[in-house]
């Protein structure tokens, strides 16, 4: 599978919908003959994505390292990365599955005891996406002047007040890095962003207070 795949499934209603994909069947669903897939529910379609490149898997390993070995991370909250967690909201019937979390490490630990399906919004403190070519516009904010008719990721991850949003863009018209903040829930947009091009170092501030080196980070091939 080499290219992200979008379902519009209009016979079926959004609780039938997302309780089959709690139930892990959408991927029967749909007839899929892949492994390592990830399948969604974002702007009221289901988007179907091939498991990422070794260089797009890199940087999220990068990313996870800054986080876990910083020495100047504050102990009293560690805080800790995990990859492609289900991250949901059963009130409104929505999923996401982004690249990379970041919780505080008791938080991860009562949803590992507990065996949980997955994370709720307010358990979290920062999501990262890096982006691929075919789901590049699920990331990013909408394009001036256009309106969608469902909020993409970067409008979910606001409206249910994510503090952080971290995305890594390896598009070659943009390599590079921006950090959003201030989500609002009424928008569904983030207010405020800092940017870094490859090459540069991330500096995450508070809470994190962390460098992320960038040095090898490359955007995908044309």
């Amino acid at each position: 599978m080499a290219e992200t795949l979008v379902f519009n499934l209009d016979d079926l209603s959004d609780n039938t919908l997302w309780d089959m994909w709690v139930r892990g069947e959408v991927e029967d669903l749909l007839d899929l003959p892949y492994e390592g897939i990830r399948v969604e529910i974002i702007g009221g379609q289901i988007v179907v994505s091939p498991a990422p490149t070794v260089a797009h898997a890199g940087i999220l390993t990068d990313i996870s390292t800054a986080l876990t070995t910083a020495p100047s991370r504050d102990r009293d909250v560690p805080w800790v990365p995990t990859q492609v967690v289900n991250l949901w909201r059963e009130t409104a019937g929505k999923s996401a599955i982004p690249d990379l979390v970041v919780l505080a490490a008791d938080v991860l630990k009562a949803a590992a005891n507990a065996d949980a399906f997955g994370l709720s919004p307010d358990e979290i403190e920062m999501v990262v996406e890096v982006t691929s070519p075919g789901n590049s516009e699920q990331d990013r904010p909408p394009t001036s002047g256009r309106r969608l008719a469902e909020p993409n990721k970067w409008s979910r991850y606001a409206q249910v007040e994510i503090p952080y949003y971290l995305l890594v863009d390896r598009s070659p018209k943009e390599a590079k890095t921006t950090l959003y903040c201030i989500p609002d829930r009424s928008t569904g947009a983030y207010l405020h962003r800092e940017s870094w091009e490859f090459g540069e170092t991330i500096q995450l501030p508070e809470p994190f207070n962390v460098e992320i080196e960038t040095r090898r980070w490359q955007p995908w091939k044309k």
